[in-house]
């Protein structure tokens, strides 16, 4: 076979086409009609000698030639990106464009904020669109139809780039008043009222199992290692909700420092050290290796990461209790 005879634009084409396992779905990528994506699926086959897609009761299904292909195809692709990658990089400061971030509760409200403030500053031109987990899946980040997923994960895929953000550690925030306070034990925490928060996962929420108290998170992890459980009355997905009810008079609620500043000066709520210790949290940065060399989400991933490090040092200024 020669090269030199090869349309190479149709390894574009194989490329996506394995991504979607559709071929609509790739064309609308590529900006292609339907019919022409049809006919590239065609000379694909052709070229390779393999139906590529074959039609099952799921879909559309790659073949084992494909499978042996797809990363052959996208190292291939990647290279050449980079080869032709302008050097002039990305000029944030006129760019015009969308950015869709994956995010927690959490992160949305620590991390969020500082971003937008920089991006007012540096490239008032992009704008962020922000989801939160529950809307997309793993697939849709490794895709590239996310630019990046920022959360604490127990597990990523393992094509996936990532970086750690930040770590936080846990806090307890309850009314200045709330009787506890005077003698902020163990015991006396674990006999109050509780807010729970969810440690938001990837796909769509379920809903609670007061059976199954393995997957509350960290919190009640620590507490079942020292054989103690809390009187949970609330459950929550939103930070900002869980501190909007700490101003009960008798309920706790235990949440990652960086999201309790927020509520730091206000005079209805104190914010105190865990009776008991809860091992901190990651905060982490993943993104498609579709992504890994382009030029705008190389200069998104660099601004993301000096943020959290401003966060991240400001606690070590000032820290939430002295």
């Amino acid at each position: 076979m020669n090269i030199n005879r090869i349309d190479l634009n149709l390894l574009v084409y194989l490329d996506v086409l394995l991504r979607e396992g559709n071929v609509t779905r790739a064309a609308e990528q590529l900006g292609l009609s339907q019919p022409a994506m049809s006919n590239g699926l065609k000379r694909l086959r052709d070229l390779f000698n393999d139906p590529l897609l074959v039609r099952t009761s799921d879909g559309m299904a790659p073949t084992d030639r494909a499978r042996e292909l797809q990363p052959l195809v996208r190292e291939a692709l990647l290279s050449i990106e980079k080869a032709i990658e302008p050097k002039s990089g990305f000029d944030a400061a006129n760019a015009q464009r969308v950015f869709r971030l994956m995010v927690s509760d959490y992160t949305e409200s620590t991390l969020i904020p500082a971003l937008l403030d920089r991006l007012q500053a540096e490239a008032p031109g992009i704008v962020l669109d922000v989801l939160a987990p529950g809307d997309m899946s793993y697939d849709d980040v490794e895709k590239g139809r996310v630019d990046m997923a920022i959360n604490r994960f127990d597990t990523l895929p393992p094509a996936f780039h990532q970086v750690s953000l930040w770590k936080d550690h846990y806090v307890c925030m309850l009314n200045v008043n709330n009787p506890v306070l005077e003698d902020f034990t163990l015991d006396n925490y674990l006999a109050a009222p509780h807010v729970w928060v969810s440690k938001t996962g990837m796909g769509a929420s379920k809903g609670i199992n007061l059976d199954d108290s393995r997957r509350l998170g960290w919190v009640d992890t620590a507490l079942r290692q020292l054989g103690k459980q809390r009187q949970i009355r609330i459950y929550t997905r939103h930070y900002l909700a869980a501190m909007l009810l700490a101003q009960q008079k008798n309920v706790i609620v235990t949440l990652p420092s960086k999201a309790a500043r927020i509520f730091k000066g206000y005079e209805a709520v104190a914010i105190h050290k865990p009776p008991f210790r809860v091992p901190p949290i990651h905060l982490t940065m993943a993104w498609s290796p579709l992504l890994q060399h382009n030029p705008a989400h190389q200069w998104m991933r660099r601004l993301v990461t000096e943020v959290a490090k401003g966060i991240d040092d400001l606690d070590r200024r000032d820290p939430l209790w002295k």
